[in-house]
């Protein structure tokens, strides 16, 4: 039986990486938008795209196989939240960055072990229920909340600010992509580390081009990153969706 109707993810492909990467860069442009440019607040910020993107995967969850536009924006609804529940826990609780990403880690290490028990692996490219799917997500928001207070922390805590964290967590990157093609280390390892690193990054490029001179940005303002990333993500699903049609043509799906 061919399998690819029944799969629920994207592959994990260099596309993957660059819409994930716009993605959660306007996770935090978006989140510190509604939360501080329009005033909102964490609170605010966090139900209503909390509630999104509850809605959004019920939807996903409904559907039978990988609809990219569907997946995309339940993912970014994801990180939008996933930036405000980590300033709620960094600064309203006061938690701090250090703490809060411990808690994070727990958090995020206790579902995937939840979602191994249940579901005997935790395989990011094959999904083909809505259980494993349910953990798949869950796993995903705390994986970007996590990345959020981490990449606080490199630029606030160690002092590294944003251009510096993003050449750090750059060269991880660079590490890991080389451990993937030249070694044995585990795949799976690997996938989630670059995808709780390139949260930082996305997130310290996101407060470069946001923040005030003063602070270390270039002060090009939420709102006008936030567009710009909004319209880089619409063009790189465009490209994902035409790429999956061409997939399950070839699969005579």
């Amino acid at each position: 039986m061919n399998t690819m109707i029944k799969n629920r993810v994207p592959h994990i492909i260099f596309l993957y990486w660059v819409i994930k990467i716009a993605s959660t860069t306007l996770g935090e442009t978006g989140a510190d938008m509604f939360s501080m440019t329009f005033n909102l607040g964490y609170g605010e910020t966090i139900a209503i795209f909390t509630g999104l993107f509850i809605v959004l995967l019920l939807i996903k969850l409904r559907l039978r196989g990988y609809h990219p536009l569907v997946y995309w924006l339940t993912f970014t609804a994801s990180a939008i939240a996933g930036t405000a529940m980590s300033d709620f826990i960094d600064r309203t609780l006061k938690l701090g960055y250090a703490a809060g990403s411990v808690v994070l880690i727990t958090m995020l290490l206790v579902t995937l072990w939840v979602w191994h028990r249940n579901e005997k692996s935790i395989n990011v490219e094959y999904i083909a229920t809505s259980k494993a799917e349910l953990f798949y997500w869950i796993a995903f928001l705390f994986a970007n909340t996590l990345g959020t207070a981490a990449g606080d922390f490199l630029a606030d805590n160690m002092g590294l600010g944003f251009i510096h964290s993003a050449i750090l967590i750059s060269a991880m990157l660079v590490i890991i992509a080389l451990l993937h093609f030249f070694t044995k280390v585990s795949g799976t390892l690997l996938f989630w580390l670059a995808f709780v690193l390139t949260r930082p990054f996305g997130a310290t490029f996101g407060d470069f081009l946001t923040k005030p001179v003063k602070m270390g940005g270039i002060n090009f303002g939420t709102i006008g990153s936030s567009i710009f990333f909004a319209v880089v993500l619409f063009f790189a699903i465009a490209k994902e969706t035409k790429l999956e049609k061409t997939r399950l043509a070839v699969n005579g799906k």
